[in-house]
Parts: C-alpha cells; sequence; structure tokens
C-alpha cells in the first residue's frame, strides 16, 4: 500500500471519527513520507505535511500497515522500538479512537 492510500485511507477515518481537537499528530514514515493529522482545523485535516506536531509517531510504513491491519500490536511495536512517539504521549493514547 502507499503513502497516498494511507494518506486517503486517514481522511476518512477522521471524516468519520474526528481529529483530537486542538492537536496536530504526525505520522513519520521516513523516507516513505508523512500523514498529519491536524486537529486545530475545523473540520479536522489529513496532509502529507511533516511539520512541527504535538505528537510525532515514528514508525516504518510497514510495520504501519501491519498495525493498521491488525496482524502487529501497536503496544508491542513501541516496546520493540519498532513505533516511537515524541512529544505528547497522551495524543498517541487517543489515536485509537480516530483510527479504530
Amino acid at each position: 500500500m502507499s503513502l497516498d492510500n494511507v494518506t486517503q485511507g486517514m481522511r476518512e477515518r477522521v471524516a468519520k471519527n474526528g481529529g483530537i481537537a486542538g492537536k496536530k499528530v504526525v505520522f513519520d514514515f521516513g523516507d516513505d513520507g508523512a500523514v498529519c493529522i491536524d486537529g486545530t482545523a475545523d473540520p479536522a485535516t489529513v496532509t502529507n505535511d511533516a511539520s512541527a506536531a504535538d505528537c510525532r509517531i515514528k514508525v516504518s510504513l510497514a510495520d504501519f500497515m501491519e498495525i493498521a491491519a491488525g496482524k502487529q500490536n501497536a503496544q508491542m511495536a513501541f516496546m520493540m522500538g519498532k513505533l516511537k512517539v515524541e512529544g505528547d504521549m497522551g495524543i498517541a493514547m487517543q489515536l485509537g479512537k480516530i483510527l479504530g
């Protein structure tokens, strides 16, 4: 799956579930790009902007796809160092409601 597919999927989920009000989250896929959920906008927007955020989640696109498909547990990926969180950990804990 490509970055464009992931971005579109997130747009659909955010449109359905909303964003985290007043907060900006970036999923940083390294060389594969980034996806930003901007909850400071009304309604929340999803772009490929990798600028400053309240919470930055660093994960490979392949690992993200496995987590999204339910093949890998996000908490286990975090403990194994495959998923790293920078910034507000509380925001990261709320992402399940948006992406679930």
